[in-house]
């Protein structure tokens, strides 16, 4: 069932309030897909998802690698499930590394998953544009 990405029904906005794992889906540099767990944050009224990792990690890496090849970032999707419930998020990957976003993004982080999380130097923010929403919530 497909969603408005900045207008979602309660129900579905509701199931991504829940505290839940998700997944993120980026792509290697050959192509194959790269799937993780991760926490992430849904905000509709900027048409945003974020997830806070580390700039080390290979999701970044292959973000910053599609992203130099794909006007406006890389493609990604972010995921989670409960029982029959699911909900998929698309779009547009870039990261940010400025003090500001990453403060934010930790906010939202801790407001869903009721943790502040570790201070870490090499912490940034995978800042999606959405652009499809799917699912059963």
């Amino acid at each position: 069932m497909s969603h408005d990405v900045l207008n979602p029904t309660p129900e579905y906005l509701a199931f991504w309030r829940e505290r839940h794992v998700c997944t993120l889906t980026t792509h290697r540099p050959d192509g194959s897909p790269h799937v993780v767990p991760v926490g992430v944050t849904y905000d509709p009224e900027a048409g945003l998802a974020r997830v806070i990792c580390n700039r080390h990690s290979r999701k970044v890496r292959n973000i910053l690698v599609a992203a130099g090849a794909e006007p406006g970032g890389a493609r990604v999707a972010v995921c989670q499930m409960q029982g029959r419930r699911w909900a998929t998020l698309e779009g547009r990957a870039v990261v940010r590394t400025d003090g500001a976003s990453v403060a934010d993004a930790e906010a939202r982080y801790a407001e869903r998953y009721g943790r502040v999380p570790t201070p870490h130097p090499d912490r940034v923010v995978l800042e999606i544009t959405l652009d499809r929403a799917m699912g059963r919530a």
